[in-house]
């Protein structure tokens, strides 16, 4: 996502931008003391939420012209607010005494685990339920979001964490994807690829290139050539290379007995022996092999037995 590709789909930006820049400017973000009834501010906040609910209703409903409309719409009525974490609060216990979602939060903050928030910690609490992403990425999750919300529609905030200036983009309406939910509550195993579209899943099958029928032992993972292909989980690179079936292909040894195999590569990134953490870029998705088409097919094995990798990953698989 770069201010290019913004300012060309979304003319509106230069003037409806400025007006929460300046806001924000000209008066530091309201303070929330507690996350209860009886503070002013924080009874501000929760009408300035419901309000917004009823925008992001009607921006689903597609009851604006177009989205210039609803984004500027949108852009004129986020409010940022600050919070001082207390002893016993967490991200899941702000987000539900907020109803915002934990992720816009968490983005807003550019938190990359949920450990991030800590008692005595100022935080900033939106009033929509947005994602927020900086055009510069620091962090693995941050990489991932810049790189699978490039087409989403968004506006320019900028925001004051601790006295610091940031430019983010907001994305309304937007959250978490099971592998960007992976990605920041470090869950075991996460999906290998930004996106995800299983093209065809684990079991018995007619296979497409010789027709016969047999166990199709992983998942195959429709994506377009050059996408990144993340190490699902911390481990080492224990083979690497390029047969006949798989093309281009890694396998990584986990804890517990586990390891996972990436094939079809069109590049692998990672060395033999390597140590890897979950998220690392390892190589990028191709055709090699035995492929009807662009996919990255991933396969989950537990003391060498194949494993349906699908109940040991996040959501269901569909990702969006």
């Amino acid at each position: 996502m770069n201010k290019q590709h913004l300012y060309l789909n979304f003319c509106f930006v230069i003037y409806y931008a400025v007006l929460p820049i300046l806001s924000v400017h000209a008066s530091p973000h309201p303070l929330i003391k507690l996350l209860q009834s009886n503070d002013p501010m924080f009874l501000q906040y929760q009408q300035d939420v419901e309000e917004n609910q009823i925008l992001i209703a009607r921006y689903r409903q597609g009851l604006y012209k177009n989205d210039t409309e609803a984004s500027s719409k949108l852009a004129q009525s986020l409010t940022i607010y600050r919070y001082i974490v207390k002893s016993g609060d967490d991200i899941f216990s702000i987000a539900a005494r907020c109803t915002i979602p934990y992720e816009s939060i968490a983005t807003l903050n550019r938190l990359e685990h949920p450990s991030f928030i800590q008692a005595g910690k100022e935080i900033l609490l939106p009033s929509l339920p947005s994602l927020f992403i900086p055009e510069t990425a620091e962090t693995d999750l941050e990489r991932l979001l810049i790189s699978a919300h490039t087409e989403d529609t968004s506006f320019i905030i900028r925001v004051y964490p601790e006295g610091k200036s940031l430019e983010l983009y907001c994305l309304p309406d937007q959250g978490f994807s099971g592998t960007e939910r992976a990605f920041f509550l470090n869950t075991a195993f996460r999906y290998p690829l930004p996106i995800i579209r299983i093209t065809s899943g684990f079991g018995l099958r007619k296979n497409p290139i010789s027709g016969t029928i047999k166990l199709h032992e992983g998942l195959d993972l429709a994506a377009p050539i050059g996408t990144p292909v993340y190490a699902c989980r911390e481990g080492r690179v224990t083979s690497t290379g390029c047969n006949d079936l798989y093309g281009n292909f890694i396998v990584i040894t986990h804890e517990g007995g586990w390891s996972s195999l990436y094939g079809h590569l069109s590049t692998i990134e990672v060395s033999l022996q390597s140590s890897v953490h979950s998220g690392t870029v390892i190589g990028t998705v191709g055709m090699t092999g035995q492929t009807t088409g662009p996919h990255l097919h991933f396969e989950l094995r537990q003391d060498g037995k194949a494993r349906d990798p699908a109940p040991f990953l996040p959501g269901k698989g569909s990702n969006r």
